[in-house]
């Protein structure tokens, strides 16, 4: 089994996280998708995303979907409606902190009053604000992949410098118990990461 994405990147991570929590050995091939590895990620994904999964044969994209496939494969529980909702949040949110994040790369002002910009900050603001409420009431309180993925999403928006976590306490609380737990640490000093 062969992982392939960048270290930094949340929706790797995530897939890190559960393979190491099911126990499964993999190869991780960590590249530089916005640099000299370009051209590796484009022969293993034509829709140039990560993270990219290669098992007996089969290539497999998307995180969700990589997810479901190991579900299947390793046995993990099924995921209710319920959680699945709250994937899509986290997604939601991850999205356009990504967005935000290489249009500023770009040399966009993404603080600029324009609306494809204000869009991705309401969304963001209005659903953390929800999965603040959510952590608040348990939702996230067995460490499964929901709550996997939703902490990778807020360790990578920490180092990014794009959430204020003292504006969501219950997700603050919930994240610092979490750090003490975290099993694979992410070396964030790389100046080249753009994941």
């Amino acid at each position: 089994m062969k992982l392939i994405g960048s270290g930094t990147s949340p929706y790797v991570r995530r897939i890190r996280l559960l393979l190491a929590d099911a126990g499964q050995g993999y190869e991780f091939s960590d590249l530089n998708i916005y640099g000299a590895d370009r051209e590796a990620l484009k022969q293993n994904n034509p829709a140039l995303k990560i993270p990219v999964l290669i098992d007996e044969g089969r290539t497999i994209y998307d995180s969700r979907v990589i997810f479901r496939y190991l579900q299947d494969k390793l046995g993990l529980p099924a995921l209710s409606w319920e959680q699945e909702n709250l994937l899509t949040l986290v997604d939601a949110v991850n999205d356009s902190w990504v967005t935000l994040l290489l249009a500023q790369r770009s040399g966009l002002d993404v603080t600029a009053d324009k609306t494809f910009f204000n869009l991705q900050h309401e969304r963001v603001a209005t659903t953390l604000s929800v999965l603040n409420d959510q952590v608040g009431s348990g939702a996230f309180s067995a460490w499964r992949y929901p709550a996997i993925c939703l902490y990778c999403l807020l360790d990578w928006g920490r180092f990014r410098d794009l959430i204020d976590m003292e504006q969501y306490p219950w997700l603050k609380d919930w994240f610092d118990s979490r750090t003490e737990q975290e099993p694979i640490g992410v070396d964030y000093s790389d100046p080249r990461r753009a994941g």
